[in-house]
């Protein structure tokens, strides 16, 4: 045998080698799953005005923070503050310590010192509500809660455990151990 052949059965090995190995790495990688906690984006001090089905607007949401999570598709928020319109055209105010928002936008969850103020258009008594936690549906105008509320409005002051408001048409309910006190001279 030549030094010719040798040298050609060396190459030819080494690249049989090479080859193979090539194809048992490439076979042993598995494409990465998104992180859990990591964010596809992060945004600061902010306004979002989301628009329903027919263009007109649903809900806007002012923030210092808003981080949406790869894994799931959900929004936290820092010190939420959340506008929703009336039939008045005025806007119901809502804020928290921190907002949590469903992938599609169809769930708000507020918790911590959640405050609640209705529109003031004048056609209406100023109403506000204070809870720790609340979960919103705008696509419903509904906004609920399991927890301890007080409402108040001129010449009233209702607390409750559980409530339940249709936002559109600004009509409450307080579930259970409701108590009520009337300040009539407060009502002028």
């Amino acid at each position: 045998m030549n030094w010719r052949s040798v040298l050609g059965i060396a190459l030819l090995a080494a690249a049989l080698i090479s080859g193979i190995s090539a194809w048992r790495n490439r076979a042993n990688r598995v494409p990465e799953a998104p992180q859990e906690g990591v964010n596809d984006f992060v945004l600061g001090n902010f306004e979002i005005i989301s628009l329903d089905k027919d263009g007109k607007e649903s809900v806007t949401l002012r923030a210092p923070a808003m981080a949406r999570n790869r894994a799931d598709q959900t929004s936290t928020i820092t010190k939420p503050v959340f506008l929703m319109p009336s039939d008045s055209g005025q806007h119901w105010e809502m804020q928290a310590d921190t907002g949590w928002v469903s992938p599609k936008g169809e769930e708000l969850r507020l918790r911590g010192n959640v405050a609640g103020d209705s529109p003031k258009d004048g056609k209406t008594p100023p109403t506000t509500f204070r809870t720790d936690a609340l979960d919103v549906f705008p696509d419903q105008n509904l906004a609920r809660t399991t927890s301890r509320v007080t409402m108040t409005r001129p010449g009233l002051h209702q607390t409750g455990v559980g409530f339940r408001a249709n936002l559109k048409t600004q009509q409450y309910s307080l579930l259970s151990q409701v108590k009520t006190r009337y300040e009539p001279n407060a009502a002028h």
